[in-house]
């Protein structure tokens, strides 16, 4: 990786936190002045317009360098006992950690499922209400990748082939009995991963492998996203996005694709929306009707908080996944040594879409089906979600009735003791769920780049 911006990168790095540190001020400043006693005797919606742009520009702003902590609910059991959820770590690397929720006071569940979770600039944590619909029935794993601002550069690079090697690392720890859900960026890698261990070490392959909205061939349709990849050349990435980690972190000079950048992104892609849900969200402030808990500060605490990845792995990702399409050409390599799809013959593949999701879009996913011509017919199954955007797939109302019962199914049909093939199970289509269920409007009014 270049770092020819020397000092000059770290200075970008350490202004966008200056702008951020003195907005997240200002914010806290505007709530204490207009929140003064003295000021309520002036009958003039100023004051509690101004704390309550304070309010919500303090809060906005500080969220952006906090890592959501899981908070995972208590399961409850069949006898109505609540379980407590403890977050174990079972793995612990430099770039990311295996992590385990353990419920106590249960026995282990019979399906075990690890959720590879996307490196795109937000925590693992975005996977909350995923883990917790999938805890009453599921030993739940989660990896759980670190902020590269935060790990000094003696621990090297990691980059797309690295990913793959932890997740080789990941399943094979767990043992073969593991059902895989990779969602969106870590598709393809999770499936070079499972090639992978087809060939070196069959018998840790996992059971079953879940992709759902992951961009395997990414020309298979055109999004903003291909778009953007195709038509710029990866030195004006590098030049434009790329900046070094500034003297306030212990990843002081390594190389990244700084969080705050990529919240810019994400938030200009539904700009009008974002803007929007900020203006209500003041005025109900200042009307007095906001909560701890509302709508808004749910989404966009996790939202908000984002995380930097290493320079290489983001380049990496553009130029092999999205520009080589080495994932959809069976053209993956990882310490030099060729990856061969065609290896998986004992895995069963499913794959899960969204029809309006315009990050992944209908088709980039299911070709993963195409490229493993060693999984028998029996074993692939493919899904197409009617009226689901990308974050609804994995965690909106599309996932919790209709994706969720088909992807437990999946996994069932491949335990060893798994009964006769029903044909409720073999469903491939849109869901028979009434049209007024389909579709949950906050999963399109806010979306995630994941």
């Amino acid at each position: 990786m270049k770092t020819y911006k020397g000092a000059k990168g770290i200075i970008s790095y350490d202004a966008m936190e200056t702008i951020r540190n003195t907005s997240e001020w200002m914010g806290a400043s505007a709530r204490a002045m207009a929140s003064y006693p003295a000021f309520a005797l002036i009958p003039h919606p100023v004051f509690k317009l101004m704390s309550a742009w304070g309010r919500v520009t303090e809060r906005s702003f500080a969220r952006m360098v906090i890592k959501p902590d899981w908070e995972i609910p208590p399961i409850v059991s069949e006898g109505g006992q609540d379980h407590i959820v403890y977050v174990e770590t079972v793995l612990k690397r430099d770039f990311g950690d295996l992590i385990h929720f353990r419920v106590a006071r249960r026995a282990p569940m019979p399906r075990k499922v690890l959720l590879v979770a996307p490196m795109s600039g937000h925590y693992a944590t975005l996977l909350r209400s995923t883990v917790t619909s999938l805890l009453p029935d599921c030993e739940v794993y989660v990896t759980d990748w670190h902020n590269a601002r935060d790990i000094p550069v003696s621990c090297g690079k990691f980059d797309v082939e690295d990913y793959t090697k932890y997740l080789v690392d990941f399943i094979r720890h767990m043992g073969p009995d593991t059902n895989v859900i990779a969602i969106c960026q870590p598709a393809p890698l999770a499936l070079a991963a499972t090639a992978i261990l087809a060939e070196q070490d069959p018998k840790a392959q996992p059971s079953s492998l879940i992709l759902i909205g992951g961009p395997i061939d990414p020309d298979a349709a055109a999004t903003e996203v291909t778009d953007f990849g195709n038509r710029v050349t990866m030195g004006e990435l590098e030049h434009m996005m790329i900046q070094q980690v500034g003297f306030k972190y212990r990843g002081c000079g390594r190389m990244v694709y700084p969080g705050l950048a990529q919240l810019s992104s994400f938030i200009a892609m539904n700009a009008e929306t974002h803007a929007k849900a900020f203006i209500d969200k003041i005025f109900a402030e200042a009307r007095g009707e906001g909560s701890e808990s509302d709508r808004h500060n749910v989404f966009y605490d996790e939202y908000l908080a984002v995380m930097d990845m290493t320079a290489e792995f983001y380049l990496s990702t553009v130029e092999r996944i999205f520009k080589g399409l080495e994932i959809a050409q069976n053209r993956f390599s990882v310490d030099g040594r060729p990856v061969d799809l065609t290896l998986i013959k004992d895995v069963a593949v499913m794959t899960v879409e969204g029809a309006n999701d315009d990050i992944s879009a209908p088709g980039q996913c299911v070709a993963a089906l195409d490229l493993c011509t060693g999984v028998p017919p029996e074993k692939k199954v493919q899904h197409l979600e009617p009226g689901a955007g990308h974050y609804g797939i994995f965690a909106g109302k599309s996932w919790r009735l209709n994706i969720r019962p088909l992807v437990l199914d999946f996994i069932d049909e491949q335990s060893r003791d798994a009964k006769p093939e029903s044909p409720r199970r073999r469903r491939r289509g849109g869901a028979s769920l009434p049209p007024s269920d389909r579709h949950d409007p906050a999963e399109s009014d806010q979306k995630i780049a994941v």
